[in-house]
């Protein structure tokens, strides 16, 4: 039985650190674990240009040098109605990696977002391409019954793709067997981000019994077939796939009252769950390639030289996490990161 694993630095190409107080209680599950990670950009006053970019990664950084974290924030900004080809050129020169594309209403502040992404200035796509950035999307279609809203957006992102065959896009947190599929057909330019929570529960661990609020995400989690065809995609050794904890941290108050918050905060026990999981399918090996390859490769990051070493030691997930309560809290893991 392997009871230690060595593996590249892992990266987590979409994560939530939100700011101030609680960005402070949660960067350093991510810095401690992840080499790199791309931050979205849906605070509460959005990013939507590289200047903003350029503060809240200084923000990060910040709070990195006091926690002693050898962390590298990626930094994206919010696609939306006014943004411009000027925009996307300034955001790369301030070195923003990635553009954000949000359906208007679907998550967490994103009232502000794209109604419609045939009204997008085909340019923006271009000047994203010159630039060498990459389109993430939250694939869902506003308005559409919760279910079905993936496959429903799945059109959108056909059509970009297509009329833009060298914009690198990225279908984040794939949560049904449809957009599996669609991934596999797409071209070589389009690939997913796989969350932890997507790949462990399904809608019923969110309101099969009592009703979970720490199990409330968005996109919601989908049917046993949906997440049978994740883990398959994720252990395939697949270059398209590749993990985006979609670590989203609430308060417990956000979460536990009459109109919670989505999001699950992963981020404590992310690796060590999908140490777990990976094992259980027989192809521990392969943890580093989905964790700390294929999403470097894909957005054209060198790889990261550093190491962790996972331990097999049983451990519980805390209860809380400051003023959080973790994804599974309470669980027991049987894989560690070593400190």
């Amino acid at each position: 039985m392997i009871t230690q694993l060595k593996i590249r630095k892992p990266d987590d190409m979409h994560v939530h650190l939100r700011e101030g107080d609680v960005m402070r209680e949660v960067l350093q599950y991510t810095g401690r674990v992840f080499g790199r990670a791309l931050v979205m950009p849906n605070l509460s006053d959005p990013i939507i240009a590289g200047s903003g970019a350029a503060r809240y990664r200084n923000n990060i950084l910040r709070d990195c040098e006091v926690l002693q974290l050898p962390f590298h924030p990626l930094m994206t900004i919010k696609l939306t109605s006014r943004t411009t080809v000027d925009i996307i050129t300034r955001a790369h020169s301030y070195g923003v990696v990635a553009v954000k594309l949000y359906p208007e209403g679907v998550t967490t502040n994103s009232s502000d977002g794209v109604r419609d992404p045939e009204q997008i200035d085909p340019a923006v796509f271009s000047a994203m391409v010159h630039s060498g950035m990459v389109l993430c999307v939250h694939a869902e279609e506003p308005g559409v019954f919760s279910l079905d809203r993936e496959q429903s957006y799945l059109w959108h992102v056909e059509k970009i793709a297509t009329a833009h065959p060298d914009l690198r896009i990225v279908i984040e947190h794939i949560t049904t067997r449809n957009g599996i599929e669609f991934v596999h057909k797409a071209g070589s330019n389009v690939a997913a981000t796989i969350t932890v929570h997507h790949l462990l529960i399904t809608l019923d661990d969110v309101i099969g019994d009592k009703l979970n609020p720490h199990n409330f995400c968005k996109p919601i989690a989908k049917r046993e077939a949906d997440r049978a065809a994740l883990v398959v995609a994720a252990t395939s050794g697949n270059s398209k796939f590749f993990l985006g904890t979609d670590s989203a941290p609430h308060t417990q108050g956000a979460k536990e009252c009459a109109s919670g918050c989505a999001g699950c905060f992963t981020a404590p026990a992310a690796i060590g769950l999908l140490a777990e999981l990976f094992e259980a399918h027989d192809i521990l090996q392969g943890l580093e390639i989905f964790t700390s390859i294929h999403g470097a490769r894909f957005y054209g990051l060198p790889l990261n030289t550093e190491m962790i070493t996972l331990e097999r030691e049983a451990w519980e997930i805390p209860a809380t996490c400051g003023s959080i309560v973790p994804f599974m809290a309470g669980k027991k893991v049987g894989w560690r990161v070593a400190t």
